[in-house]
């Protein structure tokens, strides 16, 4: 048989060497998948699923990796990871490399083998999905779970029908019969109904079976036409159903070992018809026998009590059968190599009798075989072998009902001399039981379940005595094994290298040459208890020996087991290999190891010998297990905080997810609901297309009428459009003509109203030229009056100048050049700011007359009137400025006359008080000179307006007529200085502050008389 391990694999070999099933199995090969860890863990298979060749099947493991086995082309391939259990598998669809997969999370869904892509995702089931059938056209398929049962279309994924039943009935299986268009629907209260498939129609339902041999079905197979149905379940019996007669026609009663069925399938053949004759029945012991349902007679049976079957499936054309072990491997068997002895010719019917042999046998010649491997007793003949099976089946039937009664205690030394005489303990100390925890270090301890593998195997029927004997072994044979946890006892690894260090140093150097630890060669048999290297005989004998010595012989037959397979390890190079040997069978004689152990406890000295370290056997407890706490419990404790704390995770998450599939149901309904919408519309829109395709046909028909009729109306039209285009082309000229009269007319107009407004732009700067020379001329003549009245002034001023030169000297001629000199300067200021002023009006009258034609250019014809009426009211504006002015300068000239007859009269007061004496005559001088100087300075600091130059220079001649005045007075008058130098100080400080205050209201006046040319301007 060969083996097959995936490992961590997408694709390969299923075999390496063309395969040979023995008739005896008909194994082709063995699929296991492990995975590749520091602790390597079994991915078992639960499901698996034939295509409809037959030469290609689909499994999927517990972690949902789904692989295609081609046994046809050797090959297989990963194409999927669901990353959850499977539940059921289907892989006979219409097209050919999808299949259907049913998950954990009650979903169906649909991959592609070839591009490994998701087809479509199917939800509805709210519990576990345990059955998929395919419609024979592949284009339909059935899920069933405990609740319901759902009809799905292939071609769209869509759900069609959904079987709804009362909670208390249940479903057990749901499925298409074969080449029909029939459903058979089977309930937990036995009642089978077969409906149409198409309209649900219920067909007919089976009777209920004889009260005899009534029995709850469970399981349920079909023959490949159609006709028989073949039930089972918690029974022996199997009942055969004719369906087209709607009766049960035969009860099978299976052997007695049969307590329950777990699984049917008929094995087609191909000369049948289809009217399958063979029927495999899987039953609770694992074992699956394949029977004849017309003559009754066990043909063949796979599997066995130690290597049981947990399901099969049958390909179609049945030349193979895939069974999922119990252990979680897949086996691939051959129906040809099965059924090789069945299908032998007929025995010859000539039959020969042939004489004795001359040397008889004789009792005394009966010698004992020992061989190496176990003790055998002699046989003295055929009968007597037969009758000792006889017994030891008769031993085992007693142990069996006594399997459950234990005695007060065994004598070990009783034990101890069968072991010696026998090399093992008899059958009936081999009753255990089934696993259980009693520490909360073993719910985190890995390597717990491969301990506990042989014991649970070999203990099945009962969990008490499974436990005591487990929980013996950890306490005694595993003593601390768990001070290091969570690794490897190292400790104990140790000593075990310390002994094989002793007993053969060069193996051990071999080990620490390849960086071989005793974690690779010591720990694997350990916490395996030998039960990967060893076979069951091997292994029960190895630990009938443990059982009854001190507790290290079991870590002495670690290193017994190292020096027995000395060679091949010193052969080994590869760590890979070191480990493939201390995990898998090896060829070594189990009874040379024991001896070998033996040999090892008397020969080791004491200070490695592993009795120093470990404590003596000592049992369990009556009334109460103890208590087993050796172990680091701060580690075991944030472990279980961790896996609380991931629960609790675990649990939000489920909640979320039930959320999250609520919310999903909500939309699955919603668009189920716009689905129905949509096809109520999409026939609606048939409808409406048909109609309208009735409609066009007539209206192609009324078309076709209408074109005959149309055809004479056109020619009329044509006809008529010939008259209309010539009138129109008339019509159009005329109006041509007009548009272009209408054109020269408004052109001339245009041209009209441009001279025009023209003109007027012309007249109005003429007449605002005029006004500007008549305003220019008005100045011109005002400043010549002005001069000649200020010519006449100052010739008088000259004439009193002379007069009191020749009459003073000295400070005539000082006084003379200090009017010069008033005087030139006056007039240059005079002359500059005259100058000034003129070319800042006429600059800006040239500015205001451009603006004003700018403004009137730029206007339109529509702001015409606005120009006209904006130039009427500037007009009237500078008339009334003009009048203002008028007004303004008569007042200023009476006012100046009044101020000079006011100036005369303080001139005519001031001769009179000025005629002072000679001696005062030269202060005073000197006072005045420097008044003067003063006075001549501020025309030159500030340049002051024409008028108000005007005003000063007009000022200045009473001040020159005074001087002559009180030269006058001298000469007549002669006063003493000492006299009234104190009234002469009085009068001349009030003279000067009139002076000042005359002063500042000609220069307000003269700058109000500046600012008028400017309002005239505006």
């Amino acid at each position: 048989m060969q083996s097959t391990d995936l490992g961590n694999k997408e694709s390969g070999k299923i075999w390496h060497r063309k395969p040979s099933p023995a008739t005896r199995d008909g194994i082709i090969v063995n699929i296991i998948h492990n995975t590749s860890d520091y602790l390597p863990k079994v991915l078992r298979f639960l499901n698996v699923a034939f295509d409809s060749s037959g030469d290609c099947l689909l499994a999927g493991d517990h972690q949902g990796n789904i692989y295609v086995f081609d046994l046809y082309g050797n090959r297989f391939n990963l194409v999927q990871r669901t990353a959850q259990a499977c539940t059921a598998l289907a892989f006979n669809l219409h097209r050919k490399s999808e299949f259907l997969v049913a998950l954990a999370d009650y979903s169906v869904k649909c991959f592609d083998t070839v591009t490994k892509e998701l087809v479509s995702w199917m939800r509805g089931h709210e519990s576990s999905v345990f059955s998929i059938s395919v419609h024979a056209s592949g284009r339909y398929a059935i899920t069933t779970s405990s609740d319901t049962a759902q009809l799905w279309d292939l071609d769209t994924f869509q759900r069609k029908r959904k079987l709804n039943i009362l909670q208390s009935v249940g479903i057990q299986k749901v499925f298409f019969l074969p080449l029909s268009n029939t459903i058979l629907s089977c309930f937990k209260d036995n009642s089978v109904f077969a409906w149409e498939c198409d309209t649900l129609f219920c067909k007919y339902q089976l009777p209920a079976p004889p009260e005899s041999s009534s029995i709850l079905y469970k399981v349920f197979a079909v023959t490949r036409d159609g006709r028989i149905l073949a039930a089972g379940g918690k029974s022996n019996h199997l009942h055969l159903w004719c369906l087209e007669a709607k009766q049960l026609f035969r009860i099978i009663q299976m052997p007695t070992k049969v307590r329950a069925i777990r699984h049917l399938e008929f094995l087609p053949d191909s000369f049948d018809a289809g009217s399958n004759q063979v029927l495999g029945v899987l039953s609770q012991d694992g074992i699956m026998r394949f029977i004849n349902i017309q003559t009754c007679k066990l043909l063949f049976e796979i599997g066995s009590l130690d290597e049981g079957i947990s399901s099969a499936v049958v390909s179609p054309h049945g030349r193979y059968i895939a069974s999922i072990m119990e252990n979680g491997s897949l086996n691939i068997y051959s129906v040809q190599a099965l059924t090789q002895e069945i299908n032998k010719p007929p025995p010859p019917l000539v039959k020969v009798i042939e004489d004795l042999p001359k040397s008889k046998l004789n009792a005394g010649d009966l010698k004992v075989k020992v061989t190496s491997r176990r003790v055998q007793l002699p046989s003295k003949s055929r009968e007597s072998k037969i009758q000792t099976r006889i017994l030891k089946q008769d031993l085992a039937g007693h142990c069996e009902n006594k399997e459950n009664e234990l005695s007060e205690g065994l004598s070990k030394k009783r034990l101890q001399v069968l072991l010696k005489g026998y090399g093992e303990y008899p059958t009936k100390y081999r009753t255990l039981s089934a696993l259980a925890h009693w520490s909360a270090i073993f719910s985190d301890t890995p390597y717990l379940p491969l301990l506990a593998f042989p014991f649970v195997k070999l203990f099945q029927n009962n969990q008490l005595i499974c436990f005591e004997v487990i929980a013996t072994l950890i306490i005694n044979w595993c003593q601390h094994w768990f001070e290091y946890f969570p690794n490897p006892p190292i400790n104990v690894l140790s000593v075990v290298e310390n002994v094989l260090a002793f007993h053969d140093r060069t193996l051990l150097q071999h080990f620490m040459e390849h960086d071989i630890t005793s974690q690779l060669y010591a720990w694997p048999l350990l916490e395996t208890v030998f039960s990967e290297v060893l076979t069951r005989e091997e292994w029960l004998k190895l630990f009938d020996n443990v059982f009854s010595n001190h507790p290290s012989f079991l870590l002495m037959t670690v290193v017994a087991y190292n020096i027995c397979s000395r060679a091949p390890l010193l052969n080994c190079n590869l760590k890979d290999d070191f480990e493939y040997f201390f995990h898998h069978r090896n060829n070594v004689d189990i009874s040379v190891v024991i001896r070998e152990v033996y040999h090892l406890m008397d020969t080791t000295p004491a200070d490695i010998h592993p009795n120093s370290m470990l404590d003596a056997f000592v049992s369990l407890t009556k009334g109460q297990y103890p208590v087993f706490n050796k172990y680091p419990k701060f580690v075991v404790d944030y472990q279980t905080q961790e896996r609380e704390r991931i629960r609790n995770d675990e649990l939000d998450y489920l909640r979320e997810r039930q959320t999250v599939e609520d919310m999903q149901a909500e939309v699955d309904q919603q668009r189920d609901e716009y689905e129905a919408w949509y096809q109520k519309q999409e026939l609606l829109r048939k409808a409406e297309e048909t109609r309208r395709e009735m409609l066009l046909q007539e209206e192609e028909k009324m078309i076709q009428q209408r074109q005959k009729l149309a055809a004479v109306k056109r020619e009329l039209k044509v006809k008529e459009m010939h008259l209309q285009d010539a009138a129109r082309r008339r019509f159009l000229k005329l109006q041509q003509d007009q548009r272009e009269m209408e054109l020269r007319r408004l052109d001339d107009e245009i041209e009209r109203k441009v001279h025009m407004r023209d003109r007027e732009i012309a007249t109005t700067a003429k007449d605002l030229e005029m006004r500007r020379l008549e305003l220019e001329s008005q100045k011109r003549l005002y400043e010549k009056n002005l001069s000649t009245s200020q010519e006449a002034i100052a010739k008088e001023m000259r004439e009193d100048a002379d007069a009191y030169r020749r009459k003073v000297d000295l400070e005539e001629h000082m006084f003379h050049k200090l009017m010069e000199t008033h005087q030139t300067q006056i007039q240059n200021t005079q002359k500059l700011i005259e100058e000034n002023l003129a070319k800042a009006e006429q600059a800006c009258l040239n500015t205001d007359w451009r603006i004003q034609a700018l403004r009137k250019q730029r206007s339109g014809d529509l702001q015409r009137n606005e120009c006209y009426q904006e130039t009427a009211k500037l007009l009237q504006k500078n008339r009334r400025k003009e009048i203002e002015v008028l007004n303004a300068l008569s007042e200023e000239e009476a006012k100046k006359w009044e101020e000079a007859k006011e100036k005369d009269f303080h001139l005519k007061s001031e001769r009179k008080v000025s005629a002072l004496s000679d001696a005062s005559r030269k202060w005073f001088l000197e006072k005045e000179i420097s008044d003067a100087v003063e006075h001549a300075e501020r025309p030159h600091g500030k340049v002051v307006p024409r008028c108000q130059n005007e005003q000063v220079a007009s000022s200045c001649f009473p001040a020159t007529s005074q001087s002559s005045d009180i030269s006058e007075m001298d000469s007549s008058t002669r006063i003493s200085l000492s006299q009234r130098r104190v009234q002469w100080d009085g009068v001349e400080r009030d003279l000067m502050e009139r002076v000042r205050n005359l002063r500042q209201r000609l220069t307000a006046r003269a700058r109000h008389r500046c600012q008028t040319p400017h309002l005239l301007a505006a």
